[in-house]
């Protein structure tokens, strides 16, 4: 049974490259390229998961996740961090934010399938 992805990434290689392979494995995208309405829109689209850049323009991933955590209605939809940031503390820093997957950039397409299907 197809699974619902919300995707925030304003890299737009990036984006093509994560719904691509989202709906290659048989799930139903919705990419957003900045995270300022992405409560209304996961509320609206009411997903199954979501994937987000830390980096974003506007407001940081990290807000995100915060933001989408706080609403109880989104409280408990998985959610999968996809960044660059890979420094010393920066997965805890974005575990302790509410992620509960963490992927480095750039990804291996392998890892990304696996932590998507174990969070689905």
């Amino acid at each position: 049974m197809a699974k619902r992805v919300l995707v925030v990434e304003d890299n737009e290689l990036n984006l093509k490259l994560f719904c691509d392979l989202l709906r290659a494995h048989g799930h139903e995208v919705l990419p957003l390229r900045d995270g300022r309405d992405v409560v209304a829109q996961a509320l609206e689209f009411r997903p199954d998961l979501v994937i987000t850049d830390i980096h974003l323009p506007h407001v940081s991933g990290l807000d995100l996740i915060i933001s989408l955590k706080r609403d109880p209605r989104l409280a408990l939809v998985p959610i999968m961090a996809v960044t660059a940031y890979a420094g010393k503390g920066d997965e805890d820093r974005i575990r302790g934010a509410g992620a509960q997957a963490y992927v480095s950039k750039p990804i291996s397409v392998l890892r990304f399938i696996e932590q998507v299907n174990a969070l689905l």
